[in-house]
C-alpha cells in the first residue's frame, strides 16, 4: 500500500518565462491562476469554458493541468512540492 505522504502537498514551485522560480502555497497559486484566467476569459481552452464560474475554472486548472499558455511562446508551469521530507 502506498504511503499517504505521497499524496500530501505543501505548496507549488511555479515557473514562468524570464522569471526566477517561485514557491507558492495552494491559496497563492489559486489566486495567481484565477487572475490569469480572468484576463484571458475570451481565450480559454474548451475544457475550461464548460465551467460557469471563475472559481470552478481555476480549481479545474489547478487540479488537472501543470502548464497554462499565457501568450504565444510563454507559459506558466506549476509542480507540487513538499517542504520537508
Amino acid at each position: 500500500m502506498a504511503d499517504s505522504i505521497m499524496y500530501q502537498e505543501d505548496g507549488y514551485v511555479v515557473l514562468e518565462a524570464d522569471q526566477p522560480e517561485v514557491l507558492l502555497s495552494k491559496e497563492e497559486l489559486f489566486a495567481k491562476l484565477q487572475a490569469l484566467l480572468q484576463s484571458k476569459q475570451n481565450e480559454l481552452p474548451r475544457e475550461l469554458q464548460k465551467f460557469s464560474s471563475l472559481e470552478a475554472k481555476t480549481q479545474h486548472l489547478l487540479e488537472t493541468y501543470c502548464e497554462f499558455d499565457i501568450a504565444p511562446g510563454k507559459s506558466i508551469q506549476w509542480y507540487v512540492v513538499r517542504w520537508q521530507k
